[in-house]
Formats: C-alpha cells, structure tokens, sequence
C-alpha cells in the first residue's frame, strides 16, 4: 500500500490538471465558432444525444438553476441552433431540439475537435489510449453518481 501522502499528491495533481483542462476546452471551444461556448456545445451535445428535451430537464441535468438554463436556451435560440417544438406526448410540454443549423455546427465543432485530439495524441499508444479512454469513462461515470 503506498503512503498516505501518495494519495494526497496525486489528488492535488488531478485538482491542477482537470483544472488546466477544463480552460483548455473553453478556450478551445471559443475558437471552434465564435458563438458557441463550452456551454453551448454541451447543451447542443446534450440536446442530440437525448434527442430533445424540456428546459427543466437541463437545469436538473447541468444542476442549474431555470433562469440560467433560459438565457442560455434564448441565446442559443437567437442563433437559430436551437428550436423548440411541441412534445408528441404532451401537447401542453414545449420540448428543445436542434435546429438544422445547431447540427451542422455540433457536428463541425465535433470535427475540429476530433482532429485537435488526433493531434494532441498521435504519439500515443494505442494501449495508452485505451486506458485514457477507460478512465475518462470511468471518472465520468462516478462524477455523475456522485455529484
């Protein structure tokens, strides 16, 4: 068993360099379309995957509050990213989508920032690459059950 300020040195490691990551990606976010922040990629990226929702179910996802999650979907709206449309279950329930726009942004957003990674990892392992990605999952994963 390694020593207890092993455990300490490496969690104050993972603190700075999630953190560096982190303005990494908005930096690099902010490059990839003038208008659309790490924030807007995110809500986008989430809005595919779930193939729409409501705006409450972003404010409990991203834990924000609904004022936050509005300006947010009004900005993104404004764009013309984002539409929103009558939920098929609920005629009552306004559900957010992309627009054809937001997914042609999304998905040259997610271009560049595949090749940036193939650029950042090209010396990589593919071993080494494998366990990053196993990681990342992993991390992800208890994050979400332990928010």
């Amino acid at each position: 068993m390694p020593p207890p300020y092993a455990r300490d040195t490496a969690l104050d490691t993972i603190q700075r360099e999630l953190t560096a990551f982190a303005r990494r990606a908005r930096a690099t976010a902010a490059r990839m379309h003038p208008e659309l922040s790490l924030v807007s990629y995110t809500v986008l990226a989430h809005l595919e995957q779930q193939q729409g929702c409501r705006a409450t179910d972003l404010a409990a996802y991203y834990l924000l509050d609904k004022s936050t999650v509005s300006r947010q979907v009004a900005a993104l709206e404004r764009l013309g990213l984002i539409e929103r449309r009558t939920d098929a279950d609920d005629h009552r329930v306004q559900a957010l989508h992309l627009a054809p726009r937001g997914n042609e942004i999304l998905a040259a957003a997610r271009e560049r920032r595949r090749e940036a990674f193939e650029e950042r990892l090209a010396d990589w392992e593919a071993a080494d690459l494998a366990r990053f990605a196993e990681y990342l999952v992993r991390y992800n994963e208890d994050a979400a059950a332990h928010p």
